[in-house]
C-alpha cells in the first residue's frame, strides 16, 4: 500500500475537520433559525470551510514530506498549525469587515464582542486543541491509511 502517499496524507488530514465543520454548521443552523441568532451563516462558515480542510491536508503532507532528522511527534506538528491559520484567518475577516475594533474589545459579525484579553489566552487554547486533534484523530487515520502518524 506505498501509492500515493501523498493523496492518503491529504485525505487523512482534511477528515477531522471536514468533520467538525459540518457539525460547527449544524450548531449554527440550529441557532439561527430555532433560537433566531442573528448571525450570518453564508458568511461565517464559508472562509472556514475553504480554508481549514485544505489548511490541514497541506500540512499532513508537509509531515509525511519532512526529512527523518526533522520528524516531530504528530501532535507537535499539528500544534503549530494555528500559527499560520490564525493570523491568516483573521487578516481575511477583517478585511472583509466581518471584525472590527471597538474600545472595549473586538467585535465579531456584528454579534459577538471578544474582550481583548482574549487575544493573549485564545491562542493557547488553539494550540491545545490542535496538539489533541493531530495526536488522536490524525495519528489515528494516518495510521489506518497506512502512512504512519
Amino acid at each position: 500500500m506505498n501509492q500515493h502517499p501523498y493523496l492518503r496524507a491529504y485525505m487523512a488530514g482534511i477528515a477531522v475537520p471536514t468533520a467538525l465543520l459540518l457539525v460547527a454548521l449544524a450548531g449554527f443552523c440550529i441557532a439561527r433559525f430555532a433560537f433566531h441568532v442573528p448571525v450570518p451563516i453564508e458568511r461565517v462558515i464559508i472562509v472556514p470551510l475553504m480554508i481549514v480542510p485544505n489548511a490541514f491536508g497541506l500540512w499532513n503532507m508537509l509531515y509525511l514530506k519532512l526529512p527523518s532528522r526533522w520528524q516531530t511527534p504528530i501532535g507537535l506538528h499539528g500544534a503549530f498549525l494555528p500559527f499560520f491559520i490564525g493570523p491568516i484567518g483573521f487578516s481575511v475577516a477583517t478585511a472583509l469587515g466581518f471584525v472590527r475594533a471597538t474600545e472595549r474589545g473586538l467585535v465579531a459579525f456584528d454579534v459577538v464582542r471578544i474582550p481583548y484579553w482574549w487575544l493573549a489566552v485564545g491562542p493557547f487554547f488553539a494550540i491545545a486543541a490542535y496538539y489533541l486533534l493531530w495526536k488522536y484523530a490524525v495519528g489515528f487515520l494516518n495510521r489506518e491509511v497506512g502512512i504512519g502518524g
